[in-house]
């Protein structure tokens, strides 16, 4: 068998495929057979028998039914939902970890220093020319909780803590991770969210994380608590939380993921009192830095070795 026979072919399952089969090129010149698809239509009728898929996971997961000799899937996305509830597990899946987490801690960098620097009011106050002389307030000494002490947890958390904020986090098991002054186990949850003034919420998507934030959680909170979600929708009780902030239970929250997206229009956070709600776009997948996990994890599978950011099926991530 020549090297080219022995290189598995490729299936890219995406929107962006053929940016992604231009960023292959190392693997294309040793070779390696790549197809393009950016529908799931495309895909099947591409089919060929392909052991390794590229690509979202929405639309792998519409299709993998009828591939039956797929042996390992490389998502483009850090969260896998929707290959999570495919009746197939017979395959490696591996998702794009270490690329996030400086996106989304300017993302939430940028609100946590909008409330303290009252932007908003101050534009509010500009707009009605009304001059608004309040000092503004400072993140040193401000208590950060973080749902979520994985690699963008911890991005989140190495930020913070430069700004002086003290930082705790809630993970699974609650081990002692850098950059966090204690974590908590989601058994200890009320006593985690008691002290914060900051909440910040990364957890993926598994049933254990299902609605976790309901109306007892945000009853929890000090009042004073400020709470950010750029995790998965799944987290949150969004009914209790339009309450909760109806009820002056929380001081406010920016949600950029949700239960269904997009947004239903008769959803009672549009008109949450102190909600800012953005579209998903926290972070980007940007296809040079995915194209260079796979890449590392193609060779990786050549040699035999594991593959990086492999997904546990049973625990979710």
């Amino acid at each position: 068998m020549n090297q080219t026979e022995s290189m598995p072919a490729i299936m890219i399952i995406s929107e962006d495929a053929l940016e992604y089969a231009g960023l292959l090129s190392e693997l294309a010149a040793e070779g390696v057979a790549i197809n393009c698809a950016r529908t799931g239509q495309e895909a099947t009728a591409a089919y060929r028998g392909q052991a390794i898929l590229l690509g979202e996971p929405d639309l792998i997961a519409g299709v993998l039914h009828a591939m039956p000799t797929v042996e390992w899937v490389q998502s483009t996305w850090a969260g896998v939902t929707p290959l999570m509830s495919a009746a197939r597990r017979d395959f490696v899946l591996t998702v794009v970890k270490d690329t996030f987490g400086p996106q989304m801690a300017e993302y939430v960098l940028a609100y946590l220093l909008a409330r303290e620097l009252d932007i908003f009011e101050r534009l509010e106050q500009q707009k009605a020319r009304q001059w608004h002389d309040e000092f503004s307030g400072i993140l040193q000494g401000k208590r950060l909780g973080i749902m979520g002490t994985g690699s963008i947890g911890r991005h989140i958390a190495a930020v913070a803590g430069a700004f002086g904020m003290s930082v705790s986090g809630l993970s699974r098991r609650g081990r002692a991770v850098e950059g966090f002054e204690r974590v908590f186990m989601p058994g200890s949850l009320d006593a985690f969210l008691q002290q914060l003034d900051y909440l910040v919420a990364v957890l993926p998507d598994t049933p254990a994380t299902d609605r976790m934030l309901d109306a007892r959680a945000f009853k929890a909170m000090p009042r004073h608590c400020y709470f950010i979600n750029i995790g998965r929708g799944n987290l949150v009780d969004e009914a209790a939380l339009a309450d909760a902030l109806a009820r002056g239970e929380l001081a406010g929250a920016v949600l950029d993921v949700f239960s269904e997206e997009p947004l239903p229009q008769d959803s009672p956070l549009w008109t949450a009192p102190g909600l800012l709600l953005t579209g998903h776009v926290a972070a980007r997948s940007w296809p040079e830095d995915i194209a260079k996990i796979f890449i590392d994890n193609y060779w990786r599978h050549q040699r035999g070795d594991a593959l990086r950011y492999s997904v546990d099926f049973e625990q979710g991530y």
